[in-house]
């Protein structure tokens, strides 16, 4: 029998921001943070050429199957540094002819132009930043552009011939009423997208957000009221024909982020870029965090790596049940051992799995189950009785 590789993409990480949100905690810098051409926009696409470069070294011909550029604020850079990163993906690895690539956006650093030019230079997915249609969500969360912005970013993206575009929404901010939640949900079908993204706000430590909560300048958000605003989203969504796929995204029948596929199942992928994070075949590393330093190693010949480790048996399990759990397909109940198969017979009684996917061999979140999706997979765990080396039948 002959083993089938995983799915491959590139993920390149585009550092710079023109402000810092208030819950980001991502690797991101402000201009007045950098200094020097290494830490410049032009000199990040020279690095990354060289890194483009050194990973075609390592991986020979596999195809690039997925690209997807996020930050930071990848559209800061212009299109052209985008396109010419993507010709640099050309020029050193194959790069499947149905291939995926995306770019994240902010929606006051976009133009119609700059949509054609993506369009024209191969790329065929827009994600833009929305988070809210309230201006006082979007106060609350430090974002700079106006509510409306966004829809009409998307609209120019689909006027542009992009057929896939996703709108992020953050949900539960402080502040946020349920009417707020509805009407962004509304401006974003208004605007046509075939995906939706959306996350419960999370006060990350060491953000400008978690100092205002700890001062008491905002209450902490409530898990309760997560849960509520999570069921309007999905039911509005639902409503609209965009099904979930994965517990915080939907989107229409094959409009599904293929890229975010690949994490999910276990795919490989390669980092480029500060702080980027890799994963080959149970290996993962990832680069050094400044823009600087990591272009200074690759102009010295140097490896920009600033960590590896090598994941364990029970480690790649732990990871593909959570993360293939999370999905709308499930994951096969031969991922789990006899206590983990006993503790999903269990969630079944309890109405956290599907009954029927779980009798056709599959578990299943229900909609219940979506909302205490992390318990069901800490429940799974604790009771799957796996070994230390080894894995289940059909683990793949």
């Amino acid at each position: 029998m002959t083993s089938v590789p995983p799915a491959f993409g590139l993920y390149v990480h585009v550092p710079f921001c023109a402000t810092r949100c208030g819950y980001c905690d991502f690797n991101t810098y402000t201009a007045s943070e950098l200094a020097g051409d290494a830490a410049s926009p032009d000199g990040w696409l020279a690095a990354a050429r060289t890194e483009i470069a050194l990973a075609a070294r390592t991986v020979g011909d596999r195809t690039v199957e997925t690209v997807f550029v996020g930050g930071g604020t990848p559209s800061l850079i212009g299109a052209d540094r985008l396109v010419a990163m993507l010709d640099a993906v050309r020029e050193h690895l194959p790069l499947a002819d149905d291939a995926e690539v995306t770019t994240e956006s902010n929606p006051e650093s976009v133009s119609p132009e700059f949509f054609d030019r993506l369009r024209t230079g191969g790329f065929t997915r827009i994600s833009l930043g929305m988070q809210s249609a309230a201006p006082h969500v979007l106060a609350v969360l430090d974002r700079t552009h106006t509510p409306g912005r966004a829809v009409a970013a998307a609209r120019e993206a689909r006027a542009a011939g992009f057929g896939h575009v996703n709108l992020d929404l953050i949900y539960a901010t402080p502040g946020e009423t349920d009417d707020d939640l509805r009407a962004s949900a509304d401006a974003v079908l208004d605007a046509g997208v075939d995906h939706v993204s959306a996350y419960a706000l999370i006060v990350e430590d060491g953000t400008a957000l978690a100092r205002r909560v700890r001062r008491g300048e905002l209450p902490a958000p409530d898990d309760d009221v997560a849960a509520t605003r999570y069921e309007l989203l999905d039911v509005r969504l639902r409503d609209a024909g965009l099904s979930w796929y994965e517990v915080s995204n939907w989107s229409l029948p094959g409009a599904e982020c293929r890229h975010n596929l690949g994490y999910w199942r276990d795919g490989d992928w390669w980092g480029i870029g500060p702080g980027a994070h890799s994963h080959l075949a149970g290996t993962r590393w990832w680069n050094v965090k400044h823009p600087a330093r990591w272009a200074g190693a690759l102009a010295a010949g140097e490896t920009p790596v600033g960590g590896r480790e090598e994941l364990t048996a029970d480690e790649r399990h732990t990871e593909r049940v959570m993360l293939r759990l999370r999905l709308a397909e499930g994951m096969a109940l031969t991922l789990l051992h006899d206590g983990g198969r006993a503790a999903a017979a269990r969630a079944v009684a309890e109405g956290l799995l599907d009954p029927a996917a779980h009798a056709a061999g599959r578990a299943v979140l229900t909609d219940r189950g979506r909302l205490l999706a992390d318990r069901v997979v800490t429940d799974l765990l604790i009771a799957d009785d796996a070994p230390a080396t080894g894995t289940p039948a059909g683990a793949r």
